[in-house]
């Protein structure tokens, strides 16, 4: 197959698969496949709920559908209108139990899916975030099992991991060099070539399948682990009484010291894959120390945090049971809709438990997909508290009246990022 003859399928059109099939529509014949009817709905009207897309290329790309046969996006949830495409590009979310371990079923039905429909020739690219093998140990099997195909014989397969950072308007998709492998030489190239054509921070090369997807694995457990270190830190500096943001004011000018802060961390990658490749580890015999403990520690924080304003207000005599309480943003980081994994969910239960009635306000995320992912119903008009948390650095917290939340000049406020007047604040990460 020539780069030139290529006609992609995007499967899965949400903060990953969009922009990459925007970019692509803008030089190929490209089809965005979700499973999702209100989703392809929404697309076709030029809209997008996840902020990411850069809607005047969205338009372009989609103009260029109408008016060319060799280029422009469009986009189905018809799995039959797949069929005349010959590169499928997978971008399913990847995410994990109750039990932390990981759920490749998405990512498993998509395969069975095209499975069903691949031809001699096709080429599967992965970017879904697995541990190293996946695609080979999982994915192939299931490919080969419903084609009737081999490996690398009829069918090849690629892997390149996405590097989207929700919510970034300056790192976005072309500006981020991307990982490419193929699972021959040739498909190799080929992969390469085709993100190279719209990548202009270029790309890299990776020898082997295995590792493309060693790599993504192991650039969030780093941020995990290092992210963690500084969590656990602001643990034992609450109990000096020191506070953890001048620590590492103090230690930030040394050159080569890294400025990690402490905070929650959820979201659909940092919280989510270093379980995936403590999974494979473990697979092979391996119980893994640093990356487990990283995670236990992070994971940890909402408890933390509910648990400290709860002290704090009983320092300042507020009874807790029946308090109120206001937590400010939901979303897994700032200016970004996406609630993914968010762990300010675990400070609202905590609270909820001390016996608290808490309110979530957040501006930028979907009230349906909140209520509906966590049971909580935001609110759209925050009242008076008797505590106040800042869980997420939104731009329309940053400089909040705090004096409009408060019940009382007892009223607690805990920042848990950092951002607002330390004299306005009770606490802090």
């Amino acid at each position: 197959m020539n780069i030139e003859n290529s006609k992609i399928a995007i499967i899965g059109l949400g903060y990953v698969g969009l922009p990459l099939a925007i970019e692509f529509g803008k030089k190929y014949k490209v089809l965005g496949f979700d499973i999702s009817h209100d989703r392809i709905v929404e697309l076709n009207s030029g809209k997008d709920r996840t902020n990411e897309a850069d809607l005047d290329g969205l338009k372009f790309a989609m103009n260029l559908a109408v008016l060319s046969v060799e280029s422009g996006l469009q986009f189905s949830s018809k799995v039959e209108d797949l069929n005349s495409y010959n590169v499928y590009i997978v971008t399913v979310p990847t995410p994990i139990d109750q039990f932390k371990t990981p759920d490749l079923t998405p990512l498993l039905k998509a395969s069975e899916m095209l499975g069903k429909l691949l031809k001699k020739g096709d080429v599967v690219i992965y970017e879904s975030t697995v541990y190293p093998g996946c695609t080979e140990e999982d994915c192939v099997p299931v490919l080969e099992k419903y084609s009737g195909l081999k490996f690398n014989l009829d069918f090849y397969c690629g892997y390149s991991p996405e590097r989207i950072n929700p919510g970034d308007k300056v790192n976005t998709l072309t500006k981020i060099k991307k990982v490419t492998s193929g699972s021959t030489p040739e498909i190799a190239d080929l992969v390469d070539g085709l993100y190279s054509s719209i990548i202009d921070a270029g790309t890299h090369r990776a020898p082997s399948l295995k590792v493309a997807e060693a790599s993504k694995a192991i650039e969030n457990a780093q941020r995990d682990i290092n992210i963690s270190f500084v969590n656990e830190l602001a643990l034992i500096f609450d109990r000096m009484g020191v506070d953890t943001n001048d620590v590492l004011e103090a230690a930030g000018t040394k050159w080569n010291f890294l400025k990690y802060r402490p905070g929650l961390v959820g979201g659909h990658c940092i919280g989510v894959d270093p379980y995936y490749l403590a999974h494979k580890a473990e697979s092979l015999g391996y119980h893994p120390q640093v990356i487990l403990s990283g995670r236990r520690v992070n994971d940890y924080m909402g408890l933390f945090v509910a648990n400290k304003v709860v002290k704090l207000m009983i320092q300042k005599g507020i009874t807790i049971k029946g308090a109120k309480a206001l937590v400010l943003g939901v979303t897994f980081k700032e200016n970004c809709p996406d609630i993914r994994n968010s762990k300010v969910v675990d400070i609202n239960n905590e609270l909820i438990q001390f016996g608290l009635d808490v309110d979530v306000y957040d501006p930028h995320a979907d009230a349906k997909e909140v209520s509906y992912e966590y049971g909580i119903n935001l609110v759209a008009n925050p009242q008076k508290y008797d505590a106040v948390i800042l869980a997420v650095a939104h731009d329309e917290f940053i400089n909040i009246n705090l004096s409009d939340l408060k019940n009382s000049e007892n009223c607690v406020v805990f920042d848990i990022k950092a951002i607002l007047d330390r004299n306005q604040i009770d606490g802090r990460l």
